[in-house]
């Protein structure tokens, strides 16, 4: 996916970076050891053969002069925090980071370096298993899910804080830092800014019920999930986590909305039962934040292809027909 966030470096610059994160000794020759990984939405990563054949990815941040969403700022120490909780507090299959550079010595933004999987990534492979084995996949990945979200924090909100007790606050000014990235780039969402506001508003008492924080990734979509032989070899792309309510996760959303598929093998996997009506309304709400999300986040990429914003505000008017608001 193309997006003006991706922050590609020169192959002297990413030699430079091999270099630091293994020893000269390690540092890659020849032809052909540096490739592009293609799916990714955000950040650039690259595939590196060192000297010794072994094989790395290498991750880089944004460019520092690149607008971000609010919530992208600082993305990339994010998904260090979240994989060291994963790998200290789980059995979850997390990348080992090899080496983090912070410095902005050798390019504009934070950078670092874990192994390369040999694994097929499910948005890929997903469509073209039978269904007996997507089936199975999804409930792993239900499983995996709620490992995650057994691990418990201290107070809603980021992983380095500030927090808050209150996960209607959090919510409310996650949903508000949203909105205003759109107000400040104009963005069309197709409804007015407060109506939407207005819906938030009238819904956020069912925020209540949620009073304690638990490690949520967010982004766990297909995309986000690496197989190889009937099971899931790793889960990559933390860089959105936070504390927060479980059923924010991405793998609850069809329980709402058709077009993330059928959430029914997901929820088999994690066990969860069916949504209450309290966790129907709050589901709904995480899908409004979503599409707004998805709206907005074309123009802060630089797309230059409608076909997501348009499919996204589609979806946004049906969520928020979900919370009670028709046009007129």
């Amino acid at each position: 996916m193309e997006s003006i966030t991706k922050n590609r470096q020169s192959p002297e610059v990413l030699r430079a970076m091999a270099e630091r994160a293994y020893g000269p000794d390690r540092s890659p020759e020849g032809e052909g050891w540096v490739s592009e990984l293609g799916h990714g939405w955000f950040n650039v990563a690259y595939r590196v053969r060192l000297r010794d054949g072994y094989e790395a990815v290498l991750k880089i941040a944004p460019p520092s002069g690149v607008e971000v969403m609010t919530y992208e700022q600082g993305a990339m120490g994010i998904e260090l925090a979240a994989l060291d909780l994963i790998g200290k507090h789980t059995d979850v299959p997390v990348p080992r980071v090899d080496f983090a550079d912070r410095s902005r010595e050798l390019c504009d933004a934070d950078w670092f370096f874990m192994p390369f999987v040999d694994a097929g990534n499910l948005a890929v492979v997903g469509p073209e298993l039978p269904a007996h084995e997507l089936a199975e996949y999804k409930e792993q990945l239900g499983a995996t899910n709620r490992q995650i979200n057994s691990i418990r924090g201290t107070a809603f909100g980021p992983l380095a804080g500030p927090g808050d007790a209150s996960w209607r606050r959090v919510f409310t000014d996650i949903v508000e830092d949203v909105l205003a990235d759109g107000e400040r780039r104009r963005v069309d969402l197709g409804w007015e800014y407060d109506t939407v506001r207005e819906v938030l508003a009238e819904h956020a008492g069912s925020l209540d019920a949620v009073s304690e924080p638990r490690l949520v990734e967010w982004d766990l979509w297909d995309g986000n999930v690496l197989v190889r032989d009937g099971k899931i070899a790793c889960v990559i792309d933390h860089e959105r986590a936070f504390f927060g309510d479980p059923l924010i996760e991405h793998g609850f959303a069809g329980t709402q909305m058709a077009a993330f598929g059928d959430s029914t093998h997901f929820m088999r996997g994690y066990g969860h039962p069916p949504l209450t009506g309290t966790e129907t309304v709050r589901r709904r709400l995480y899908c409004l934040h979503l599409m707004l999300i998805m709206v907005i986040e074309t123009v802060y990429r630089g797309h230059t292809d409608t076909a997501q914003y348009e499919w996204a505000r589609e979806q946004l008017t049906e969520v928020m027909g979900l919370l009670g608001r028709t046009r007129r």
